[in-house]
């Protein structure tokens, strides 16, 4: 009998304390590749810890997490191949948005041609072709997010973390880079964790969903369950909308 196969993200029983305050109580969850998992969680509840232990920022207290079979829990951060991606872009402001993109690639010593082959297809889907010679001052926070997501890219992490990367920008350019992540995420088949307290957002990023909440995460079978279940909030907030809809008059007519 053909033994299941092994999850491609395997995070066991992490436990997490910061004096008497317990931040992350017995989380474990699995994720397939290609998937991103949206957690949904307020301010304060442990969501970035649980990022920062992933990407080897911050040491659990127990628990353990394997990405492809491989036990990271105890490797240094910069031998995880994970990439975590903050609310700020951090750019680096003394090089152009084209010197930017293949940071990365640099310090992996790919050739000219070999970076060329990797960010180009990544400047055409982020937009970025009329600002590779530009410094990060002269962009847009939107823009500069879009560098900060596409040098992440190139160097094609096995696993992707982002940290409410959205949160600083405008309404408009959010709802703009949120739409962008799903459909970069599809087309370049990214495996990530996406967290944010927005719920909205999460359903447009996600195709898994979870909630963190009291130390512990609540994973959903699926987006109708997220939706279903009154601890996501996904429930009231279509209502509001919906009720918000009805309650517009109708342009007069002509």
């Amino acid at each position: 009998m053909t033994p299941p196969a092994q999850p491609f993200l395997s995070v066991e029983a992490l436990d997490k304390r910061f004096g008497a305050e317990r931040v992350l109580d017995g989380v474990g969850f699995t994720l397939e590749r290609e998937s991103v998992l949206a957690i949904l969680g307020r301010s304060g509840g442990g969501k970035t810890t649980l990022l920062k232990i992933l990407a080897g920022l911050v040491p659990a207290d127990s628990g353990r997490f394997l990405l492809d079979g491989r036990d990271l829990s105890t490797v240094p951060p910069e031998r995880r191949q994970v990439v975590y991606l903050y609310q700020e872009p951090l750019l680096f402001p003394h090089l152009s948005v084209r010197e930017n993109l293949v940071f990365g690639l640099r310090l992996r010593r790919l050739d000219e041609a070999a970076m060329r082959a990797r960010i180009e297809p990544l400047v055409d889907r982020l937009g970025l072709a009329d600002h590779l010679e530009k410094m990060p001052a002269q962009l847009s926070g939107g823009q500069r997010q879009r560098v900060a997501f596409g040098r992440a890219l190139a160097i094609q992490p096995p696993l992707l973390l982002l940290d409410e990367p959205f949160g600083s920008l405008d309404a408009t350019t959010r709802a703009e880079m949120q739409t962008l992540f799903r459909e970069v995420a599809r087309q370049v088949a990214i495996t990530a964790i996406f967290v944010t307290h927005d719920v909205k957002e999460a359903l447009i990023v996600g195709d898994r969903f979870g909630h963190l909440a009291g130390a512990r995460l609540k994973l959903f079978a699926d987006r109708a369950a997220f939706i279903g279940d009154p601890v996501s909030g996904a429930a009231s907030e279509i209502a509001f909308w919906n009720s918000l809809a009805s309650k517009t008059p109708s342009p007069p007519r002509a």
